[in-house]
């Protein structure tokens, strides 16, 4: 048996491997209408074990449109000249008046048939297609279509995305360098594709030598390099923030606020504080990082003073009242879920709100009246949650401290700001935070111990060291006082029957549970063979990985087993904290799902008329998914600048030596992860050492063919800095430490390069070139 593959190449069915969407799709075309499952697998070899693989990559495929029927076919059911198919292929031009996107067939015959149809793509309907990659304009997807009746008696089309094809970006970020006689070559930025794009005498614009700008790529020809057209000049590399712009840009992230938005913004008055309760002589504290430039939660606990609840506490949160200044529909509004969140990078903050608001009327100032949202929440001496309610409330901060004066205050080395408090706010805090920890050990969320590293910048913006921060009690206490307020939120909502959107973190799928039982059978460590996987179930795995050699390893590859925690409108819990529900309500100034759970709040418990609206509860699903996206991309954007920023600090450093650790192994190469900076880089397999390395995907490993010499995802190396990019934040090195021995050769004896004369190249193996 034959099948198609992607380039059209006759393959045989791989005995065993599972067979991707293209090569399944390419066999239907082959075999229509006598294809089932069990056609599928024979034709490929799919084992029993991975039947179940196979199964469910079918049921996807059905559910996206892309097959159809007990015996699978194509679904291109009445696809005829000039018309459109029930699943179509289109591309995404632009958006109409009401901002939905719309879209053009890929392959539409113009000349034989006319204009080709606009159609209209209309938000996910399910949670399975809501969590699939949001597309934007100038992207390829395939769209579930269906004709909708118009006025005019005639009909036009809608449709929902099932899948992104290609993301195909209309222009390209890079710097220009001008050349002698005119124009110049621009230096995409692009970390993934680094080229150089001619750009011609006439077609520079107004771009100086250095300057970041934006080019519209030509088509060109076979031959000479690619052509562009600047299009525009976005900024100077040579300011500060350079670095982080050069993301911002990439990723799309709006950096200005429309003159509507501020002028919103400037004109916000302090919200009417009729009817609020008044908590102004509470005790309230904020604990932020030193640097925070806003503070939109506070904190108070004290014994609870209810007999039948000896031992308890009354924990009160207090979170800005966002909703207050930020209306459903207005120019502020339509900003902040545009935005989505607010981007995080080392030398700035892009707000999700402007400062008139986020740093001023909504942050938490000591001593100045502001009306918040409170959960006001009930524990027991083991820290379980008894009871809770919110209200709308007017408070006046007493102290606004860092992380590092809490602690200090609690370990005896209080500063002047913070012992006033010590004994009559921050004991109590501590002595419930005790209650709580008890509580979240008893429900055994995951437990992944990944160190975070910050980079600390001079006044240039250039990276001056990298610190690891200690991990306090005073963020942990924050942290989980936090979890509280945002269960209470959900639970609320739930039995108020009000929609929201929950925070979901979903259980590891099948396949990553598979490759992860693979890797651990490698170190001698395997999971449950039966039964529901439970976050406890990996804490064994990783007690049992802790002051052992592979403990750093096992705890990345446990985290590369997990899902990607989202927004969503139907609740499936979150697997990480091992919670039935969860919503974000603690920080509505840089996050918009936390303003719409503050929203729906106000419109269930009846606390104003800025409630959740009815068009909002309409669009929750299209909302969630817009901002799973926008966190995605701040997310890459941030890691992104990072790269960049520790690039430009090892630029100067070619030829050092660094120790690091293997962080990834693919076919192509190892990716190294510096141990004292963080930096990551790569190391193709062409310079990995002197002979044929196989890529052996279970054991996340390169062995060398003759020597045995292997290289493991998790082992420590010893590299050398051959090549820094710092516009591409990329670095290249080279490995200079044996690996570990697993067979043919001794320790300490490499083998002699081999020539590379008269030898083929095995198809499965990585062949070392000079």
């Amino acid at each position: 048996m034959t099948v198609k593959g992607r380039q059209g190449k006759d393959k045989k069915g791989d005995g065993g491997a599972l067979p991707d969407r293209d090569q399944i799709l390419a066999f239907l075309r082959d075999h229509p209408g006598k294809a089932g499952k069990r056609e599928i697998a024979r034709a490929f070899g799919v084992k029993s074990a991975d039947r179940i693989a196979l199964k469910r990559m079918l049921r996807e495929m059905a559910d996206e449109g892309l097959i159809e029927g007990r015996r699978k076919t194509i679904n291109r059911a009445g696809k005829r000249a000039g018309h459109l198919a029930p699943v179509e292929e289109l591309e995404i031009t632009g958006r109409d008046p009401d901002g939905d996107l719309i879209a053009v067939p890929t392959d539409w015959d113009e000349a034989s048939h006319g204009a080709p149809p606009v159609i209209t793509i209309v938000p996910a309907a399910s949670r399975r297609a809501m969590r699939a990659p949001v597309a934007g304009v100038g992207d390829r997807v395939m769209v579930r279509l269906r004709e909708i009746a118009d006025e005019a008696g005639g009909f036009r089309h809608e449709g929902r995305v099932v899948r992104v094809l290609d993301r195909q970006p209309r222009t390209v970020l890079g710097v220009f360098e001008p050349q002698p006689g005119g124009g110049g070559i621009v230096h995409s930025v692009d970390k993934k594709n680094r080229r150089e794009l001619l750009v011609a005498p006439g077609d520079a614009g107004e771009a100086e030598d250095g300057d970041l700008v934006s080019v519209e790529v030509k088509r060109g020809t076979r031959l000479g390099p690619p052509r562009a057209i600047v299009r525009d000049t976005v900024g100077d590399m040579k300011s500060e923030k350079a670095v982080s712009l050069i993301a911002i840009l990439a990723h799309g992230i709006p950096l200005e606020f429309a003159p509507e938005v501020l002028a919103e913004a400037d004109a916000a008055r302090p919200a009417d504080l009729a009817g609020r309760t008044d908590l102004r002589a509470l005790p309230l504290i904020t604990i932020d990082p030193h640097d925070a430039k806003d503070h939109d939660d506070a904190v108070h606990a004290a014994p609870d003073a209810d007999p039948e609840n000896e031992g308890g506490f009354i924990i009160t949160v207090a979170i800005a009242d966002v909703a207050s200044y930020v209306t459903p529909g207005s120019a502020l509004d339509r900003s902040a879920r545009d935005r989505g969140n607010s981007a995080y990078f080392p030398d700035r903050v892009v707000p999700m709100l402007p400062e008139a608001l986020s740093a001023d009327l909504c942050s938490l100032k000591v001593g100045v009246d502001r009306p918040v949202l409170v959960a006001e929440l009930k524990i027991n001496r083991t820290g379980r949650m008894l009871k809770h309610r919110f209200l709308r409330a007017l408070i006046r901060i007493a102290a606004n401290l860092s992380y590092e004066q809490a602690q200090g205050a609690i370990d005896g080395t209080a500063d002047a700001d913070a012992a006033p408090f010590t004994e009559p706010v921050l004991r109590p805090l501590w002595d419930a935070y005790r209650a709580v920890a008890h509580a979240r050990d008893q429900r055994e969320p995951l437990e992944l111990d990944i160190p975070e590293r910050k980079l600390i910048l001079d006044e240039r913006g250039h990276v001056e060291r990298v610190l690891v921060p200690e991990r306090l009690d005073s963020h942990k206490l924050i942290e989980a006082f936090m979890i509280l307020a945002n269960v209470a939120a959900a639970e609320t909502l739930e039995k108020r029957r009000t929609p929201l959107l929950y925070r979901v973190h979903d259980s590891p799928s099948p396949e990553k549970l598979a490759a992860l039982a693979d890797f651990l059978a490698t170190i001698d460590m395997k999971l449950p063979k039966s039964g529901v996987l439970l976050p406890r179930h990996f804490n064994a795995i990783l007690k049992r990985a802790a002051e052992t050699e592979h403990e750093r390893l096992v705890n990345e590859v446990v985290l590369r087993s997990q899902a990607q925690a989202e927004y969503a409108a139907e609740n499936f819990g979150h697997f990480g904290l091992n919670l039935r529900r969860y919503a974000h309500f603690t920080s509505p100034i840089r996050r918009y799902a936390d303003l719409i759970v503050h929203r729906a709040l106000i419109r269930a418990l009846k606390l104003g008329d800025d409630g959740l609206t009815d068009g909002e509860i309409a669009k929750l699903d299209e909302i969630a998914a817009h901002i799973s996206a926008t966190e995605r991309r701040a997310m890459a954007a941030e890691r992104e600048t990072v790269d960049r920023l520790t690039a430009h600090f090892l630029a100067d450093r070619i030829g050092a030596r660094f120790e690091g650790r293997i962080t990834g192994v693919t076919r192509s190469g190892l990716f190294i992860r510096l141990e004292n900076t963080g930096a990551d880089g790569f190391v193709p397999a062409a310079t990995i050492g002197n002979d044929y390395y196989r890529y052996e995907e279970a054991g996340r490993r390169m062995v060398g063919e003759r020597s045995g010499e292997a290289f493991t995802l998790g082992d420590p190396v010893t590299v050398k800095l051959v090549e820094a990019v710092p516009l591409a934040g990329a670095l290249r090195f080279e490995i200079v430490s044996e690996g570990k021995y697993v067979g043919k050769t001794s320790p300490g004896r490499r083998p002699g390069r081999p020539s590379g004369r008269g030898r083929k190249r095995p198809a499965d193996r990585i062949k070392k070139r000079r």
